[in-house]
């Protein structure tokens, strides 16, 4: 990324090493591979009771999730969350992760996706061609990549870092070797030019823009009633690259149905250099406005759990 561009946002803007990174991954290899076996040869209907035990397991043993979790619920139903609210959010992560599974291993045949917004979508993907999706860690980024991989029109890159869920991830991958193709390592010297190639192929690159590893610039904005730091670093690469972004999100709603939503939040592709800062400032706003409508539709949909707010926070006192 040029100069100016790391430049544009010091304003308002704050470098940290982030909460979450700071967290022990959590898990055994050896049992997660236990239950990806499991759930192959049970069944998603049977392998799901086993959920429930992993669910309820974390909801009572890890206390900061527990906390971060009652946190953000009390923020997002407007009022304060109890126990059975706090499993069913656990739960609902839980339940994402288990059906990364089956579609990972090419039955995405046997859910449900309502979609939204693809009109759009699709008319500027055929004018432009490569463009960016820009996710949250809220439902599962995975039902939108596994219906991408059914279809030869489309391809669909993540751009990820891989210390986020690095044994979750490596378990998966042992399910689908051909996932691994689909990933971009972000951080690394070659990143920008194998992102840039993507687009260039026309393919639709995701990256969960709710968060950020090692020392990024954050920008404060308001969500869900008190301002957090969103990272800055996929709307600067984003600018820098002049493409095209859509929000996109795939909400869990139960049962085995999905709702897959897409949103065009920022078009960068005729952007001035003068323009860039006020341009990137504004969709990241727009960023934060759509994730919270999603957040306050699906509530139980949301994967931080860790104090989301917390850097703001420090930073106003």
């Amino acid at each position: 990324m040029d100069s100016v561009a790391e430049k544009e946002l010091t304003d308002g803007a704050t470098s940290r090493r982030p909460e979450w990174m700071q967290r022990r991954e959590r898990g055994s290899m050896f049992w997660m591979h236990v239950m990806c076996r499991l759930s192959l040869w049970f069944g998603r209907r049977l392998s799901r009771f086993i959920v429930y035990g992993i669910a309820l397991y974390f909801t009572l043993v890890v206390a900061p999730a527990r906390r971060a979790s009652r946190d953000y619920l009390r923020r997002v139903l407007r009022r304060p969350a109890g126990w059975v609210e706090v499993y069913r959010h656990v739960l609902t992560f839980a339940s994402t992760i288990h059906d990364r599974i089956y579609l990972l291993h090419g039955d995405a045949a046997r859910f449900q996706f309502d979609w939204h917004g693809g009109e759009q979508l699709y008319a500027v993907h055929a004018q432009r061609g490569g463009l960016f999706l820009f996710g949250a860690h809220l439902g599962s980024f995975e039902a939108m990549r596994a219906l991408a991989r059914a279809n030869p029109q489309f391809k669909v890159a993540l751009a990820m870092f891989p210390d986020n869920a690095r044994q979750v991830n490596r378990m998966l991958a042992a399910v689908n070797p051909d996932v691994i193709d689909d990933v971009i390592p972000l951080g690394q010297l070659d990143s920008m030019l194998r992102i840039h190639h993507a687009l260039d192929e026309r393919a639709m690159v995701g990256i969960l823009a709710d968060r950020a590893a090692g020392n990024d610039n954050y920008q404060r904005v308001p969500f869900l009633g008190e301002a957090a730091h969103f990272p800055t670093g996929p709307f600067r690469m984003a600018a820098m690259l002049r493409q095209p972004v859509f929000f996109m999100t795939g909400l869990y709603c139960g049962g085995n149905r999905y709702e897959i939503h897409f949103e065009q939040i920022a078009d960068f592709s005729e952007l001035r250099r003068e323009d860039r800062s006020e341009a990137i400032r504004a969709a990241i706003c727009t960023y934060a406005a759509v994730l919270e409508r999603h957040c306050r539709r699906q509530p139980y949909n949301w994967f931080n759990f860790f104090d989301f707010w917390g850097s703001a926070r420090d930073d106003s006192e």
